[in-house]
């Protein structure tokens, strides 16, 4: 059979019985199924348009289907996929540039996602602890409430138990603080401490922002104790938080940054960024990856950045990222079950009175695409390109989805077309700049 007449026949309905027979059963995804997008928009198979305010979870930074991303991809898809490590790859050495230029760090190793970026990170601070420290048990200092990724060392340093509890033994050096709270990790610091691994906003746990001076101490205390700084910057970087990464919004200089998520705009790819001090302990034999650094991903990376820098989309987050969350806010002023709204750039936190899954159903009988993080808070992640009249749109349906909820039931997606075409426009003028890589 014609695989793309096949698939051309396919509706929802067919891909969530194959999904059902053939996938592990590790996820529970919602009953709709994309077909394309454009924009902040996407299109399930049936037709239906969404208003994308989950961007793929904090990836898909220059929305679907930008041209520059297109381009970039198809372009190299031409050339060459993979080569592999045992020679010298042009675009890797041109996306390192760009990304310790736009961090302001030496060096930079790729890999495929945020979790492997943080094993990375975990093996450099480790080797750090015995060359540097002089500790033959390194223990790295993290906190309660943070998410770190899903393999095993990355995972000991994540604190959900519901994710710890089932693979344990889980390896062991690290100590757990509770989050922004500075004496604690003061504390916990101790002779074989080689680093404290932190994000500057935890995002899974419901997008908690620290103090003003929380990171700024945390930088303090651990050359105190010649120990690294390392920040888990996979949610919050490549101009998610109105910053090109959220450290820069404290003013410090951290020793490492893991990123990954928003880096490739949807083409999977981690980094490890650290000074030149730090980058020594990988050394040849002592950190690897086959497909890490490959052409294709460097090629999107390179996309993203020079568009995150052409389209100034940091600054543009920042902006949004305020109209957005003073639109939620005012949501809550006119009655709508809102507890409380936080957040940096387009990341954005909404604790709610309903079930936060009734709430992101309802959001999507609307046509709009949200993501709860936690029994009672929804998460807001739309694509930095994104168009004021949408972010007035996406507040305004969820504003039908809360009050939906409330009176027991949901309708049919709906979006506003007018809204569309006025800040069609808007959104281009952000978003479809040749040669951009996410």
């Amino acid at each position: 059979m014609n695989t793309e007449d096949s698939r051309a026949r396919r509706d929802t309905d067919e891909v969530i019985r194959l999904g059902g027979r053939h996938l592990f059963q590790n996820y529970r995804p919602l009953p709709v199924a994309f077909d394309r997008g454009q924009g902040v928009r996407l299109r399930d198979l049936e037709g239906n348009e969404y208003l994308d305010f989950i961007g793929g979870i904090a990836v898909s930074t220059l929305g679907h289907a930008h041209p520059a991303l297109v381009e970039a991809i198809r372009e190299q898809a031409g050339r060459c996929l993979h080569v592999s490590n045992l020679f010298h790859i042009p675009e890797q050495a041109e996306a390192a540039r760009l990304l310790t230029e736009t961090a302001g760090l030496d060096r930079a190793f790729f890999c495929n996602s945020g979790t492997e970026a943080v094993e990375a990170a975990v093996k450099l601070a480790r080797r750090w602890g015995r060359e540097r420290v002089g500790t033959d048990a390194p223990e790295i200092v993290v906190t309660e409430g943070a998410f770190h990724g899903r393999t095993l060392g990355a995972l000991a340093a994540t604190a959900n138990p519901d994710y710890r509890e089932p693979f344990e033994p889980l390896p062991g050096g690290f100590r757990r603080v509770p989050y922004d709270d500075l004496p604690a990790a003061r504390e916990a610091m101790g002779p074989d401490t080689c680093a404290i691994l932190v994000e500057p906003i935890q995002g899974e746990r419901g997008v908690r922002v620290p103090s003003d001076d929380y990171l700024a101490g945390l930088e303090e205390l651990a050359g105190e104790h010649g120990a690294l700084l390392v920040l888990d910057e996979v949610q919050t970087g490549i101009g998610r938080t109105g910053a090109d990464f959220a450290f820069q919004r404290h003013g410090i200089r951290p020793d490492a940054v893991t990123a990954a998520k928003g880096l490739g705009g949807g083409v999977p790819v981690g980094a490890l960024l650290a000074r030149e001090e730090a980058a020594a302990m990988l050394g040849p034999g002592h950190h690897a990856s086959t497909f890490g650094g490959n052409p294709l991903a460097m090629a999107a990376v390179g996309a993203v950045l020079r568009t995150l820098g052409r389209s100034r989309l940091s600054e543009r987050a920042a902006a949004m990222g305020e109209r957005l969350r003073s639109g939620v806010e005012g949501l809550a002023a006119g009655g709508a079950p809102i507890h409380d709204v936080r957040g940096a750039g387009l990341l954005v936190g909404v604790d709610v009175g309903p079930p936060a899954g009734d709430v992101v159903r309802a959001c999507l009988d609307r046509g709009l695409l949200v993501n709860a993080i936690g029994d009672d808070t929804i998460r807001l992640a739309p694509p930095l390109i994104v168009a004021s009249a949408e972010v007035d749109l996406g507040v305004e349906l969820l504003g039908h989805a809360l009050a939906d909820v409330g009176q027991g039931g949901t309708r049919e997606p709906e979006l506003d077309e007018t809204s569309d075409e006025s800040h069609r426009d808007d959104s281009q003028s952000y978003g479809n700049e040749k040669n951009n890589d996410e």
